[in-house]
């Protein structure tokens, strides 16, 4: 009987004993991920972005490498699809494929390596009537202590060669402009003083005194520096040296009444210049008086213009220039 109760004790017993020596699994720690980035050389890369990102909003995190080019992303969620992307500057970026991690899984990325960035540089061409175009805009507002018109002379050391439209564009803005008026005005009131050319004395004889002057001044203007210069290739600008010795600037600005620069910036006769200072003075012959009329009229103001553009450069080079305001472009 005893026997038989110990038996029954022992059944019911075991079960109890069998659980107790039984110890609940323990939980598995959480997926991460780790890596270092370096560059070709196998250099670490300090300060690179890496960006986390997962289908979530919170699965997305940042972190930067630290001197030895290390990052790690701890505690993610198991079985949920990862990405890793790493910038750095001056390096292409670099994005790792879809990275699903199992419980307790940490997945070294092991060396991730950034190729060199490819700069790409665009290059806008500025063709030259653009360039001359703006030096041009420049040029027309270019004054004498701020008042008188020096329109014709560039200060540039490379200035682009003018077309034919900007070569008329800047003698019209020449010959259009207030103080053209004005000087005019103030040289017919000179020559009616002077009684010269010989037109009458009174308003009409300064009416006619005025029209002449004004139409010298245009048709020497328009021929000679857009006229000629267009048919010729000829740049009707003085180029202002600014350099070198006394004697070598001299030479340049004397040289201009004889010479010029062609559109192609070779040395040429100024054909321009000279013929407009004889078609000027030969066209002067349909409106001055018959007294003031004649060949040697022409020919004595040709030589008094060529004159007037030696004593013209030689103040562009030696004196304008400290007293031109000039507008930037």
């Amino acid at each position: 009987m005893h026997v038989r109760q110990a038996l029954w004790a022992c059944t019911l017993l075991f079960p109890s004993l069998l659980a107790a020596g039984q110890q609940p699994a323990a939980p598995q720690p959480a997926p991460s991920i780790i890596g270092t980035v370096t560059d070709i050389q196998n250099e670490a890369i300090a300060g690179a972005e890496v960006t986390l990102e997962g289908p979530e909003v919170f699965d997305r995190a940042t972190a930067k490498t630290s001197a030895q080019g290390f990052f790690t992303f701890p505690n993610l969620r198991p079985a949920t699809s990862y990405r890793i992307i790493v910038a750095a500057k001056g390096f292409a970026d670099w994005t790792s494929r879809e990275l699903v991690l199992q419980p307790g899984t940490q997945l070294d990325l092991g060396d991730i390596r950034l190729n060199i960035a490819v700069v790409q540089t665009t290059v806008t061409a500025v063709s030259a009537e653009t360039i001359a175009t703006q030096q041009i805009h420049a040029q027309e507002h270019q004054r004498v202590i701020g008042i008188f018109p020096n329109f014709f002379v560039t200060y540039s050391p490379n200035p682009a060669p003018l077309t034919a439209k900007l070569k008329f564009q800047l003698a019209l803005h020449a010959s259009i402009d207030p103080v053209t008026f004005l000087s005019t005005a103030a040289f017919a009131g000179f020559d009616q003083a002077g009684d010269v050319p010989d037109y009458q004395q009174g308003a009409l004889g300064y009416a006619q005194r005025f029209g002449s002057g004004y139409a010298d001044a245009v048709t020497n203007i328009m021929i000679g520096g857009a006229v000629l210069p267009s048919l010729f290739h000829q740049d009707p600008r003085y180029f202002y040296k600014g350099t070198g010795s006394i004697k070598s600037r001299i030479l340049h600005a004397a040289a201009f009444s004889v010479l010029c620069k062609g559109d192609n910036g070779h040395w040429q006769p100024n054909y321009s210049s000279i013929g407009g200072d004889l078609v000027s003075a030969s066209i002067s012959n349909i409106y001055y008086p018959p007294s003031n009329r004649g060949a040697a009229l022409v020919f004595n103001n040709a030589l008094l213009g060529m004159a007037g553009r030696v004593a013209d450069d030689l103040a562009q080079e030696f004196v304008f220039r400290k007293f031109t305001t000039r507008k930037h472009k």
